[in-house]
């Protein structure tokens, strides 16, 4: 059975719809899931896990959330090398930005980005929702 963990943010709650979709996909897969909050994981928790879900909605000028997200983010960066990640997250402005610079980070980081990256425009919608699943069974 793979140990898959989802890690994410959220203001609003749309993202954390989202994390509740990827967490049903992977159980429905047939992994073990753990869900965190950005201040419940650090870099010395990612070997312990097959698949790593990231989720943050775009803040401010189309960045992660800059005092709990980032932060953890950033720490995590160097150790997810060869590791099979998938990101997703909620946005209301802007056109993604922040999405395609998180995807160059973890590329950067030499991730392995098992599945294209969701974005909801402001709450999922049932197709978002259905994408979330798919995502969470391939981290699976």
């Amino acid at each position: 059975m793979s140990k898959v963990a989802v890690v994410y943010w959220s203001g609003t709650g749309n993202t954390a719809a989202m994390a509740g979709a990827v967490e049903e996909g992977a159980r429905d897969a047939g992994a073990e899931v753990s869900v965190f909050g950005p201040s419940e994981f650090n870099s010395s928790m990612v070997a312990d896990f097959d698949g790593i879900a990231f989720g943050c909605p775009a803040m401010g000028a189309e960045v992660l959330e800059e005092s709990e997200y980032e932060p953890m983010f950033t720490d995590v960066e160097g150790s997810l090398s060869g590791k099979k990640i998938a990101l997703f997250g909620s946005y209301g402005w802007g056109d993604g930005q922040w999405m395609r610079d998180w995807e160059e980070r973890a590329n950067a980081a030499g991730a392995q980005l098992v599945y294209e990256s969701v974005m909801a425009n402001n709450a999922p919608n049932e197709d978002d929702i259905e994408e979330c699943k798919s995502l969470g069974r391939a981290l699976a």
